[in-house]
């Protein structure tokens, strides 16, 4: 299924107003300068990664592919300009027939990134680019927050199965890319029907404490869910007495019983009096399911524990504390005028504290050591190195307007699960410390 053909799960008329007033009034005093045809070259990079962060994880691109292609001022979006006077008639007329028709570059979805690299390059008029700011950073900043989070679940839970649950504790459009960023990060499925339809991402789901709650009794209960959804479903044990509870599935259920869920307690010293009692009761192949405010640091706490999968909302939603990668979207050349031919110019915003910016249209590649392992990220301006010329990170995502770049959501999945292993052991390590690779100006 071509998921991108499936729309957005709203009623939005375009991606045009995910937008910032000012690069709409940058726009239209561009183009009263004549300077707006300049073609110009923006990158979203970040400064730093978050706080005790490795390594970042570059999530979200396929969105910002179809966010592109959206972008369209129809009427109704160009009436609200109007009435609401943001623009004059002359911006309004241009913004009427906008496509984007420039080249985008960047690290692909999956891949890794660390502080300075050239995440996404944008390169076409200064006004087509321009608008473009806050959806493009919008969409990484969040998935690749998302992502990152993911990851290191991930390798917390060192295989063991991860179930993505955090619809209920977000905004119900970031609940469909919290799901996609999770899964390119790592998790296995989701409970968020929206995004298994959107993206293709398998889901899952059984019951919750109210089902057992309405009946007159748990085996009811577990009497009901097991006629409707068989044998090999997941039974939740933990409303009343959980070893009464996992008594009472086993004898309904026998000993093909899918799995059962624990939603709360000390989670390591049930799950381990669990997993004896099912053994003891002959369901050896019955899985154990734990929830209950995971993150990455307590998944890294059950690795001991008999635990088969875990599900996660709040703390996978919210980035784990880190809700924003803090990407930025900034002019690094320029040409000097508005002739197509005219040479482009690095510029660079210079401030003083951590806010500068370097200028040049940048290329990025990771060098790697004799063993095949990561030892930096590369970003020069210029020709690449004859050494790190088949190391280089950046892809063609669109050429001259076209998208050119759509993958499966698994292939940002594997490439992932590629990057990371190709890392320093050190960057799965949950203790802070600073990213696992230095960034290297050439």
């Amino acid at each position: 299924m071509n998921t991108a053909d499936l729309g957005l799960p709203v009623d939005v008329p375009s991606t045009a107003l995910f937008t910032d007033q000012y690069e709409l009034t940058m726009l239209q005093a561009a183009l009263r300068s004549g300077t707006a045809g300049r073609r110009s070259v923006f990158e979203a990079f970040t400064r730093r990664l978050p706080e005790g962060r490795r390594y970042g994880v570059v999530a979200g691109t396929g969105r910002v592919l179809d966010a592109v292609e959206n972008f369209r001022f129809d009427a109704g979006v160009l009436s609200f300009l109007r009435e609401q006077r943001i623009v004059d008639e002359p911006t309004l007329e241009w913004l009427a027939s906008y496509r984007f028709t420039g080249d985008i570059w960047g690290y692909p979805e999956g891949e890794v990134y660390f502080p300075g690299s050239p995440i996404l390059r944008v390169e076409g008029s200064f006004a087509e680019c321009v608008v473009l700011e806050t959806v493009i950073l919008s969409i990484l900043n969040h998935d690749s927050a998302i992502a990152a989070a993911a990851s290191r679940m991930s390798s917390a839970a060192g295989g063991r199965g991860l179930i993505e649950m955090g619809a209920r504790r977000t905004h119900e459009l970031a609940a469909v890319a919290s799901a996609r960023a999770a899964y390119v990060g790592g998790f296995d499925s989701t409970s968020d029907l929206a995004a298994g339809f959107r993206y293709a991402i398998p889901t899952v789901g059984t019951s919750a404490h109210a089902f057992t709650l309405l009946h007159d009794s748990e085996r009811d209960a577990f009497q009901a869910q097991v006629d409707s959804l068989g044998r090999g479903t997941t039974l939740l044990v933990d409303t009343y007495d959980v070893a009464e509870a996992v008594r009472t599935a086993v004898e309904i259920a026998g000993p093909e019983l899918g799995a059962v869920r624990i939603d709360s307690g000390d989670l390591l010293l049930v799950a381990h009096r669990v997993r004896q009692q099912l053994d003891d009761l002959g369901a050896r192949d019955t899985r154990i399911v734990v929830t209950s405010d995971l993150d990455e640091y307590a998944i890294a706490s059950l690795a001991a524990a008999p635990v088969d999968a875990y599900g996660v909302g709040t703390q996978l939603v919210t980035g784990s504390g880190h809700p924003t990668c803090s990407m930025v979207y900034k002019i690094v050349a320029r040409a000097q005028s508005s002739d197509p031919q005219a040479p482009l110019q690095p510029v660079a915003k210079k401030s003083m504290g951590a806010k500068s910016s370097r200028g040049g249209r940048k290329w990025a590649a990771r060098r790697l050591d004799a063993e095949g392992v990561a030892e930096a990220e590369v970003i020069g301006v210029g020709p690449v190195p004859a050494e790190l010329a088949d190391h280089q990170l950046l892809v063609e995502l669109v050429k001259g307007g076209t998208v050119v770049a759509r993958e499966p959501l698994d292939t940002a999945r594997d490439r992932h699960r590629a990057a990371r292993s190709g890392l320093p052991m050190s960057a799965t390590q949950l203790s802070k410390g600073e990213p696992v690779l230095p960034t290297e100006y050439v």
